[in-house]
Formats: C-alpha cells, sequence, structure tokens
C-alpha cells in the first residue's frame, strides 16, 4: 500500500508533469518591465507536510518575484506591533475590486476593504516604517523572512523594485489619497519605497513554503518547535487569506481549490491546507484577475487528490 509520502511525491511529480505541457499558461505582468521578461512557461510545485517532508517538482529552486505574496508577512509583523488596533487603519472585508483600484478608497474614506489589494498593503507598510528609518523597517521585513524559511540567502530583486518605483503611478496615487485622509503617518515616498521593496522579495517554491509553515501548523514552526504567533492569530491571517488573498478572483479561489491563499502578479501563490502543509507554487502567467493561471489549476488539483480542501474531502 502507498504511504502517505510517497503518494505526496507521486502527486506532485504528476501535476507538475501535467502542467508542464498545458498552452493555456496565461500572460505574464507586463505592467512591471522587469516582470514581463519571465519565461512563462517555467512552473515549480513544493509541499511540505507536517513532518517535514518536501515534496517538489518542476522549477521549485528558481527564484521568482513573491510581489504581494510579502503581504502576509507584512500583516504578520503588523499585528505583531499593532495587535488588533492594526484593523481601524485596514479592513478585513473582500474589496470585489482590482487589486489597485481606487474607487473603494473614495466611498470608504482612505480606509482599504483589506490587508492584501494594494491600498491596504501601503498601510501596512506604513504602520511598521512607524518609528523607523526606512532601511531598518525594509530590513526588519527581510530578516523576518529569511528567519521563517530559516534561509539567509533571501534577497530583494533591485531591479524588480526600481522597476516597479519607475512605473508605480498607481500605487503613488492610492498612497497620496490615504495620505489626504490621515490613514499613512510617514512621509508617502518613505512608505511606497519599502512597499516596492518588499514585494520585489526573491524566493523559491521551496523557501516560501518553508516560510509559511507557521500558518499551516496553528502559529508554531513545527521544525523548530517556536511559536510565530498565537494560534488565533494564524486562524485569523488564514481567514483573511481566503476571503481576500486573491483580489477580484478570491471566491473563485476558494470555490475551486478550498484552501487559504495568497497570490502575487509575479506568478506565486502560497497556499496552505492547515494542520497538513504548507505549499508554494509558481506559474508566471497571470489570469484576468492578475493571479496565477496555472496555479490555481494545479492547487485545484492538489487538493482533490489528497482531499485538502477544508471544506471537506
Amino acid at each position: 500500500m502507498e504511504s502517505p509520502t510517497a503518494k505526496l511525491d507521486r502527486v506532485v511529480k504528476e501535476i507538475a508533469d501535467e502542467m508542464r505541457q498545458r498552452p493555456d499558461r496565461g500572460e505574464v505582468a507586463s505592467y512591471i518591465p522587469e516582470l514581463a521578461r519571465v519565461d512563462a512557461s517555467r512552473f515549480g510545485l513544493v509541499v511540505i507536510d507536517a513532518d517535514g517532508h518536501v515534496a517538489a517538482g518542476g522549477d521549485s529552486e528558481t527564484p521568482f518575484s513573491i510581489q504581494s505574496i510579502s503581504k502576509v508577512f507584512t500583516l504578520t509583523l503588523a499585528l505583531g506591533k499593532a495587535g488588533d488596533r492594526l484593523w481601524q487603519r485596514v479592513g478585513r472585508e473582500p474589496s470585489g475590486s482590482a487589486f489597485n483600484s481606487i474607487v473603494q478608497l473614495e466611498y470608504e474614506r482612505g480606509i482599504p476593504r483589506n490587508p492584501f489589494i494594494n491600498a491596504g498593503a501601503i498601510a501596512i507598510t506604513d504602520l511598521i516604517l512607524s518609528g523607523h528609518q526606512p532601511r531598518e523597517a525594509l530590513g526588519e521585513i527581510l530578516r523576518f523572512m529569511q528567519f521563517l524559511a530559516d534561509d539567509d540567502s533571501i534577497t530583494i530583486d533591485e531591479a524588480v523594485a526600481a522597476s516597479e518605483q519607475r512605473t508605480g503611478f498607481r500605487n503613488a496615487a492610492l498612497a497620496n489619497y490615504m495620505k489626504s485622509f490621515g490613514v499613512l503617518s510617514n512621509p508617502v515616498e518613505h512608505t511606497l519605497g519599502v512597499y516596492f521593496h518588499h514585494c520585489a522579495i526573491a524566493m523559491s517554491c521551496r523557501q516560501l513554503a518553508m516560510a509559511g509553515r507557521f500558518l499551516a501548523h496553528a502559529g508554531r514552526n513545527p521544525a523548530t518547535g517556536l511559536t510565530v504567533v498565537q494560534k488565533e492569530r494564524a486562524l485569523r491571517i488564514n481567514s483573511v487569506m481566503l476571503m481576500c488573498g486573491h483580489y477580484d478572483g478570491s471566491g473563485e479561489f476558494a470555490y475551486r481549490v478550498g484552501l487559504p491563499g495568497k497570490s502575487g502578479v509575479g506568478g506565486g501563490i502560497l497556499a496552505i491546507a492547515p494542520g497538513k502543509a504548507s505549499i508554494a507554487v509558481w506559474a508566471p502567467g497571470l489570469d484576468a484577475n492578475g493571479n496565477s493561471h496555472l496555479g490555481r489549476v494545479a492547487l485545484e488539483a492538489l487538493t482533490k487528490r489528497m482531499g485538502w480542501s477544508i471544506f471537506g474531502a
């Protein structure tokens, strides 16, 4: 009889092989020039189970720009600093709008709908920055990512960060609009600088899956036994990921995949199977909502074959 570990290895390899052959790959994020150069044929998948077993397929060791996946970790850091006071500055409801929309900010007097749309993540970044120089705040975020992944080699892709700063006019508009309502405390250019740089962190699927393990295990890193956040906070972060982690495609992702997840326009997705596994997938081509097309397809296949949907096998 096939062991659970052997089954996981087989399923991950099968999915990686299937995704490599599919012609429907989506479109890379062309509005950030550095991301437009990424090869849409790439695909990587890593699943790390509760025992620490790593099942890997495809381009699992290739670093990619994690983009908005970094928002999971900045939210975690900000909650550690401000606790539930954070929710006075940003909401936790699905947006129903594009990730860079300014429409809701006008209706809701500068309070972003959730921490995973761009406006919300900029507000979270501003909170982390308060009382620090931008370089110090960015260093804190990067060290947190390195700590979670147990890998000091994780770095920021400066070319991607510079590319985002050159073309980030919509994000600047969002930040200035929030500043006008007093939602941001720091100079807009400082907050945006930190935001662009933490979105430009580069990680492989293996590193990203390692970094997410605490969310799969009630706030604790099972490899070290160290508590990263309390159990209740891990549950809350996962719930926001489920509702808001894929922008205007969050409902579709929950419907098809059935896991908390956070996407990035670099083509990555971090998904959490609570109590079971931390999962990272990378396929650079995006769908119309800015989420990895084949990443979602691969995760849907994984949850079906492993019976991991939080809504029942």
